[in-house]
């Protein structure tokens, strides 16, 4: 694990670890893992957008966003990349239910909407760099130094969205909205998926 970035915080934040099932699975499934990662990255960059066109009157927010927006293109170029030395075809593949369940205990009005928005946001984002610290001791010399180059990244990224959280809702508020989204994201994590994604659950 890469000595740089210290992913503590991101296990206490978390429900629960990576089960060793998923990263079996994602180790049968090398292509798979590199085309669902490239669409994470495009879907990440996508979110932030969509905040920042939604929520023009927060500065911070504007601020935090463009730049993690920024980062994830760079990163999705740099997937692309691999999959191109490697001769991946990036094909489509269907949604996970990870994000798209998440979501569903989004509230409605505001301004508990963009809270569990952002609340999710560092949820999806703790999520994926405890995996890229859970694949890397398991992969080739490059996607290892690969994987272990985003954990910097990924945490601020993490710490980001819950800071804006943080400034928009008390901390009794917080406390409820995270009790209430990482329990559903441990169902998600510790199920049975039908398919392999990089944010699914385990082998159904």
């Amino acid at each position: 694990m890469s000595k740089a970035v210290d992913i503590t915080p991101l296990l206490d934040f978390l429900a629960c670890s990576t089960p060793r099932a998923w990263v079996e699975w994602a180790l049968e499934h090398p292509e798979i893992l590199l085309i669902d990662h490239a669409n994470c990255e495009k879907k990440a960059a996508s979110t932030a957008l969509n905040l920042m066109y939604r929520y023009v009157e927060h500065h911070e927010l504007l601020n935090k966003l463009s730049r993690l927006a920024r980062e994830e293109l760079r990163h999705f170029e740099q997937v692309i990349a691999i999959m191109q030395r490697r001769g991946v075809d990036y094909v489509q593949l269907s949604a996970a239910r990870y994000a798209g369940s998440l979501r569903k205990e989004v509230r409605t009005a505001e301004p508990g909407r963009l809270v569990d928005t952002l609340l999710v946001g560092a949820i999806i984002e703790a999520r994926s760099c405890e995996r890229f610290a859970a694949l890397a001791p398991e992969l080739d010399e490059e996607l290892q130094g690969f994987y272990l180059s985003l954990l910097k990244s990924e945490s601020r990224h993490f710490r980001d969205y819950l800071k804006l959280a943080e400034e928009l809702a008390s901390p009794a508020e917080l406390t409820s909205r995270l009790g209430v989204l990482l329990q559903r994201e441990r169902e998600l994590i510790e199920s049975p998926d039908t398919a392999f994604r990089f944010h699914s659950g385990v082998p159904g």
